[in-house]
């Protein structure tokens, strides 16, 4: 019996092609159209501690009047999620350490962002470190400083923790090109994705691109008319659904938001008939993390 994958591959985008890449004498962008820089990201970590508990970790990272700001949210992953965010806690000093409660636990927060290096928004990409612990068990290590004295420690009293990112979600304000990184999964690679809303005749006739890696995966025309939709793409042996919806961003342009979402499907979502399955397949299928990249859209008030 063929694979699940296999079938699906035969109708989706495979970034590997090279009719994905278009012509040669066409610009991967413009030089007079500047990508537009995320105001807020929030990534979500799923982690498993020694108990077997599972906790969702969500750092925050924006811009604010005094520069970059982190916030962090701790809750069981089997929790039904706080409408008022009442777990969430500002981290306002660029190095220290919080203690909390929550989920029954006692959550110790250590962080240096004091010498970190951004790139692209709010997010640090180099030179900083956030250690997360639940009920003294390292939970959450994130960063490049394993070589400083404070988290060596830590390391050293800790065995490796278990997590994977499972979402992130980026804000932006500006231009009609967004431009990201990510990850759709542990063993694969850190894939450039650029999204760019252009017009041939100014908003007439709107046009969405979408390039990988600096190919061209696909083309949207008549946007008026195709403001939602969505499109499977096969990446690094994953089925990644590309949906967009540019309903109010195209006919609410002072408020609306385009909201733009790539999410990988687990082996379960994949399936097109029902099968018998192992028990043991089955629990590995439901183990297996899937991610999700939300990008939110705002036109410039300009």
């Amino acid at each position: 019996m063929r694979s699940i994958a296999s079938c699906y591959s035969e109708h989706a985008i495979k970034v590997s092609d090279s009719y994905c890449s278009g012509p040669s004498s066409q610009a991967y962008l413009s030089p007079n159209l500047a990508p537009s820089t995320p105001n807020t990201v929030t990534c979500i970590y799923k982690a498993k501690i020694s108990s077997q508990r599972n906790f969702l970790i969500t750092l925050t990272w924006c811009n604010n009047l005094i520069g970059q700001g982190l916030t962090i949210n701790v809750e069981e992953s089997l929790s039904t999620p706080s409408k008022f965010n009442s777990n969430s806690h500002q981290l306002r000093k660029n190095k220290g350490s919080k203690t909390f409660k929550s989920c029954n636990s006692e959550i110790e927060v250590f962080w240096d962002v004091s010498n970190a290096q951004y790139i692209n928004g709010p997010e640090p990409s180099t030179r900083f470190s956030v250690i997360v612990l639940v009920d003294s068990e390292l939970c959450l290590l994130i960063g490049d400083m394993n070589e400083e004295q404070h988290v060596k420690k830590i390391q050293s009293e800790q065995p490796t923790p278990k997590f994977s990112l499972v979402s992130r979600s980026e804000n932006f304000i500006g231009s009609t090109v967004y431009s990201t990184k990510a990850q759709f999964c542990d063993t694969g690679l850190a894939h450039d994705i650029l999204i760019k809303c252009s017009g041939e005749e100014g908003w007439r006739n709107p046009v969405l691109s979408v390039c990988i890696d600096q190919k061209k995966i696909f083309q949207v025309n008549r946007l008026r008319w195709n403001f939602r939709g969505n499109q499977i793409i096969f990446l690094d042996g994953l089925l990644v659904d590309m949906m967009w919806d540019l309903h109010d961003w195209l006919f609410k342009q002072t408020s609306g938001y385009a909201v733009f979402m790539f999410r990988t499907r687990s082996g379960l979502d994949s399936r097109l008939w029902l099968e018998e399955k192992s028990s043991s397949l089955e629990e590995k299928e439901k183990e297996r993390a899937e991610f999700s990249l939300l990008i939110c859209a705002c036109m410039s008030p300009d």
